[in-house]
């Protein structure tokens, strides 16, 4: 992740306690990397979480806002960093990954 993502949103692997820090924090990189190639940078996923967050909570969207297009794009770029970020690191039921504006 770079020092830009780091300031505009955080990641962390939740519910995988087992794990060791440098397999945590390698997972999370690679999660924020699919998540960045997806959604146009850094500035496009926190853009993107701020929009799907704002629709989450019921909130109108802006005008010109196609808000199903919205979630369609974030789901599926979470989905693809979901995989990259899992890769190699085995099953673990309740894992996730949370992303947080920063």
């Amino acid at each position: 992740m770079s020092e830009t993502a780091t300031l505009a949103y955080t990641v962390a692997l939740c519910d995988f306690p087992e794990l060791p820090q440098r397999e945590r924090t390698a997972a999370e990189a690679r999660y924020a990397r699919v998540l960045e190639r997806q959604l146009g940078g850094p500035e496009g996923v926190a853009g993107s979480l701020a929009a799907v967050q704002c629709l989450q909570d019921g909130d109108e969207a802006p005008e010109g806002m196609d808000s199903m297009a919205t979630i369609n794009r974030w789901a599926r770029a979470a989905a693809a960093a979901r995989t990259a970020g899992m890769q190699g690191l085995g099953e673990s039921e309740g894992a996730y990954f949370e992303v947080r504006m920063a």
